[in-house]
C-alpha cells in the first residue's frame, strides 16, 4: 500500500493533471468545431459500414424462419455460458486478454469474461450466415470484431479485476498514472489519444539502432543511398541492394546487432547497399510510383555499379519495396536489362484478389475521398496508416496497451520493432492514388500488359530472374494466400518459402541461441494453397540461414577484396544513417 503521507504530494499531482486535461479538452473542442461541416477525412467510410449492415438486416427480415434459429441458438449458447461460469468456467482461457489467474478467482469477473467470450463467437457465427466472398459481408465482420474488441471487460477498470487490484495496491497512483499517460498520448496525438506501444525514449536512430557503420554515397529527392563497410577481408562478387517499404523507415533491416539483417548480410562477405527512402512533404505530392522505380531502385543499381565495377547484382525487396522489385523485374524484362542476378521478396504480394482485412478500408468511394483529401493535403499523414494497420490487430496493438497504459498505469517497454512500427512516413498523393487503383482495386500486376511503367507494358509473367520468396503464416497485412501466387505467376525459377509469426517479427527472424519461429518449405507449388501447406516441410530455427545458401548458391564466381565505401569514386555525402531517415 502507498504511504498517506504523500497525500498532499498526489492532491498536487491530480490538481496538475487537472489543469493539463482542461487545456487539452478545450483545444480538442475548439479544433472539432472547425471540423462539423464533414471535411475531415477518415480512413473508415462509416457510411458504406450502416449500408452493409442495413443489408444484412434487410437480407435476414427476409428469412424469419432462419433469423428465429439464429436467435435461439445465440440465447441457448449464452445461457449456458451464463450458468457454466458460475459453476466454474471455462479452462485453458488462451486469450492473452483473460489469462491472468485474477480472471477465474473473481466469480463476477468469470462470469463477464466467459458471457463475452461467447457473445463473441455467436456474433462471428451469425456473420458468417451471410454470403462469403463479398465486401459487405468482409465490412461486417471486420467492425463487428471492433465494436467487440472495444466492449470486453478487459477495456474497463472496474470490470478488470487486474487493473482494482493495481488500483488498491497502488492507493491511486495507477490512475493517476493512467491519467497521466493518458494526457501524454492526447498531446502528442492531436485531437485524439494515439496510444503509445513503446517508449520512444529507449532509442536513438543511429546509435542504438541503425547503427551499423556505413556512408551514404548518393542522394536525390526520394532516396539517400547507404554502402556499408565490411565486416570481411573479401567479399563476394556481386553486390547485394536492399529495397524497403516507404511507409515505414530503412532500419527495419539494421535493427539492433543482434537482428540486422545488414550485419547478417555483411558477416556472410556481401557488399550490402540500402535505399533510405525520404519521409515526403507536400513538396513531392506528385511523386509517382514510375517516380520511385526510376529514382529508386534503377538509379541505385546505375550507382552499385560505379561504386562496384559490377553489372550484375542481387536485390531485395520487403513489402511495398518488394512490389516494387517485381514491377521493376518486368519491366527491365521487357527492356532487356539483365543486371539483376537474383531477386528476393519478403511480405510481398502480386496477387490482389484477397488482400485480407485491409479490402475493408479500400473500395472505389472511398478511393475518391481520398484522393479530394490528397488534393489538398499532398500527402497521407503517417498516423493515419498506423492507425488502420493496427485495426487489424486491434487487441494486440491498440487495447492491449489502452489496459497497460491507462488502467494500469503502466509505461510500454522498450521493445525496437513497435518503435520502428511507430516511425512511419507520409505518402505522396500521386504514388498513393495510383498504387491503390491500379494494384488493390484492378489487380493490374498479376495481369499481363494491364500495367504500364515509363510508357511500357509490363508482365511477370516474363521475369525470368531466379526468386526467393518469403510469406510469414500470421501476417496481416500480406496474407501468406495472396503471396503464394507468385510461386506460380512468375515465368522464372521460383523458392518459396513460409515463415513463422507474422509481417514482421516472421521476416526480422535470425538464427541464434533463442529460435522463435520456425519456416516451411515444399519444391512444388499446387494452385491451391492449403494443399501445399498440407505436405510442406517444418523446419525448426531462422529462415535466413537457408536464403544465404539459396542467393550464394547463385553466384560461384572468386570473392573481391572487400570494397570500402568512397574507394569506387563515389563521393561520401555523410555517415550512415544518414539525413533522410531521422526526418519525422
Amino acid at each position: 500500500m502507498a504511504n498517506l503521507n504523500d497525500a498532499p504530494e498526489r492532491l498536487a499531482e491530480y490538481w496538475n493533471l487537472m489543469q493539463r486535461a482542461q487545456g487539452l479538452f478545450l483545444r480538442a473542442a475548439t479544433t472539432s468545431a472547425g471540423k462539423v461541416t464533414g471535411g475531415e477525412f477518415s480512413v473508415v467510410d462509416t457510411s458504406s459500414v450502416m449500408e452493409s449492415y442495413a443489408k444484412a438486416g434487410m437480407a435476414m427480415a427476409s428469412r424469419p424462419g432462419e433469423l428465429l434459429e439464429i436467435q435461439q441458438s445465440a440465447f441457448e449458447k449464452m445461457a449456458d455460458a451464463w450458468i457454466e461460469s458460475w459453476s466454474g468456467g471455462r479452462e485453458n482461457i488462451r486469450d492473452r486478454r483473460f489469462r491472468d489467474e485474477a480472471w477465474a478467482k473473481d466469480p463476477v469477473a468469470r462470469v463477464m469474461r466467459d458471457v463475452h467470450l461467447t457473445f463473441e463467437e455467436v456474433t462471428q457465427d451469425i456473420v458468417k450466415r451471410f454470403p462469403a466472398d463479398s465486401k459487405d459481408q468482409l465490412k461486417m465482420q471486420f467492425f463487428a470484431r471492433q465494436f467487440l474488441s472495444a466492449l470486453a471487460p478487459s477495456n474497463f477498470l472496474a470490470l478488470n479485476p487486474q487493473a482494482r487490484e493495481r488500483l488498491l495496491d497502488s492507493s491511486g497512483q495507477s490512475l493517476i498514472d493512467g491519467l497521466s499517460n493518458f494526457l501524454d498520448d492526447l498531446e502528442r496525438g492531436g485531437d485524439a489519444p494515439e496510444i503509445s506501444t513503446n517508449d520512444d525514449q529507449a532509442f536513438v536512430v543511429g546509435q542504438d539502432l541503425g547503427s551499423t557503420p556505413g556512408k551514404v554515397v548518393y542522394q536525390n529527392d526520394l532516396m539517400q543511398l547507404i554502402q556499408y563497410e565490411p565486416r570481411t577481408e573479401t567479399q563476394r562478387k556481386r553486390p547485394l541492394l536492399l529495397v524497403p517499404a516507404w511507409i515505414n523507415k530503412f532500419y527495419i533491416f539494421d535493427l539492433r546487432d543482434k537482428n540486422s539483417f545488414v550485419r547478417y548480410a555483411l558477416d556472410r562477405g556481401h557488399t550490402v547497399f540500402v535505399i533510405s527512402w525520404v519521409n515526403p512533404g507536400p513538396e513531392l505530392a506528385d511523386k509517382t510510383f514510375e517516380n520511385y522505380m526510376n529514382e529508386g531502385p534503377l538509379t541505385a543499381i546505375d550507382v552499385i555499379e560505379k561504386a562496384t565495377g559490377e553489372n550484375r547484382i542481387n536485390v531485395l525487396g520487403f513489402c511495398i519495396g518488394g512490389i516494387l522489385v517485381t514491377a521493376m523485374l518486368a519491366y527491365m524484362a521487357e527492356r532487356k536489362d539483365r543486371r539483376i542476378a537474383s531477386a528476393t521478396t519478403l511480405a510481398t504480394m502480386v496477387d490482389f484478389t484477397d488482400v485480407g482485412d485491409v479490402g475493408v478500408f479500400i473500395d472505389d468511394e472511398r478511393l475518391e475521398a481520398l484522393r479530394q483529401h490528397l488534393e489538398e493535403q499532398g500527402h497521407l499523414e503517417a498516423h493515419q496508416m498506423r492507425q488502420m494497420f493496427s485495426s487489424l490487430r486491434e487487441n494486440d496493438l491498440i487495447w492491449s496497451f489502452h489496459v497497460m497504459n491507462y488502467l494500469m498505469g503502466s509505461k510500454p517497454p522498450a521493445f525496437e520493432l513497435l518503435y520502428w512500427n511507430s516511425d512511419s512516413t507520409r505518402l505522396p498523393a500521386a504514388m498513393l492514388v495510383w498504387y491503390l487503383e491500379k494494384l488493390y482495386l484492378q489487380n493490374a500486376l498479376r495481369e499481363p500488359g494491364k500495367l504500364v511503367l515509363n510508357g511500357t507494358e509490363i508482365d511477370i509473367g516474363k521475369i525470368k530472374t531466379p526468386m526467393f520468396v518469403l510469406a510469414t503464416r500470421e501476417d496481416h497485412i500480406s496474407p501468406w494466400k495472396s503471396v503464394y501466387p507468385t510461386a506460380n505467376l512468375l515465368g522464372g525459377n521460383v523458392k518459396f518459402v513460409l515463415g513463422g509469426s507474422g509481417h514482421i517479427a516472421g521476416v526480422m527472424n535470425p538464427p541464434g541461441e533463442r529460435q522463435k519461429y520456425g519456416y516451411w518449405t515444399r519444391d512444388d507449388y499446387p494452385e491451391d494453397p492449403e494443399e501445399w501447406f498440407e505436405k510442406a516441410i517444418h523446419h525448426d530455427g531462422s529462415w535466413w540461414p537457408l536464403w544465404s545458401q539459396w542467393v550464394e548458391g547463385k553466384d560461384n564466381s572468386a570473392r573481391v577484396p572487400a570494397r570500402v565505401p568512397g574507394d569506387g569514386g563515389l563521393k561520401i555525402i555523410e555517415d550512415a544513417p544518414g539525413s533522410y531517415v531521422l526526418v519525422r
